[in-house]
């Protein structure tokens, strides 16, 4: 049986490295990712969030931190990608996941699903199993804790419709379900210094996530460059 309260602990007041790579990007392939990870827990993350069952079942093999897992998928009649079916937590079961990250928005799930609908199924099903509910603002996360979720995540924040062109990271929602929450909020989205970490956890983050500014050469390349061509 996990231990939910352990897995808990052991990413409080942390940095969770996230350790994606698209198939159109170079350093995609799983066993890239978990040296990825591993380069990360050697600088101290506490935990790692990674794509598909492929590539946390790799990372599982080199790191002892708790890994937060997702898949992202894509169908024609959603907007929502990540983790957005069964079978997608079924296979990140499988891999040996400790959390399980999915788009906790209210926003209809492929082939017509509700959200609650959805989670009520998967909750059943896995009932010992930690969820973490990516949400893109204040009512997403209310919701997704009275649903059960076991964390809520700024993780879509600025991604979507009704959120596009929000400055990140988003602070200010941080401490408002920082405040408002009692289930761990975790900061993450557009977290780009170290500076935006710390003012993220003295919002009141449970742990944050840092991806891109970590993790992905050709985004912060090209932030660099950019820099440069503004001259």
């Amino acid at each position: 049986m996990i231990n939910k309260s352990e897995i808990l602990e052991r990413i409080h007041g942390g940095l969770i490295v996230s350790c994606q790579a698209l198939e159109e990007e170079p350093l995609y392939g799983a066993s890239i990712m978990a040296r990825m990870a591993y380069a990360a827990c050697l600088g101290g993350a506490v935990g790692i969030r990674a794509n598909t069952p492929e590539d946390i079942k790799a990372i599982k093999k080199e790191v002892k931190v708790p890994v937060i897992g997702l898949f992202k998928q894509t169908y024609p009649d959603s907007e929502v990608y990540i983790t957005p079916v069964e079978e997608a937590v079924d296979s990140l079961m499988e891999s040996g996941a400790d959390i399980i990250a999915m788009d906790a928005t209210r926003r209809i799930r492929p082939f017509g699903v509700k959200l609650d609908t959805f989670f009520y199924k998967i909750r059943s099903k896995y009932p010992d199993m930690l969820f973490m509910a990516d949400c893109a603002d204040f009512e997403d996360a209310v919701f997704a804790q009275e649903l059960g979720f076991d964390l809520a995540g700024t993780t879509l924040c600025g991604y979507t419709r009704e959120t596009k062109g929000i400055t990140l990271p988003n602070i200010r929602l941080m401490k408002e379900l920082a405040s408002a929450l009692k289930i761990p909020m975790i900061a993450e989205g557009g977290i780009w210094t170290p500076e935006q970490l710390a003012e993220a956890m003295e919002a009141g983050a449970y742990a944050a996530v840092v991806g891109t500014a970590i993790t992905r050469p050709m985004e912060i390349t090209r932030r660099f460059v950019d820099a440069i061509n503004r001259e």
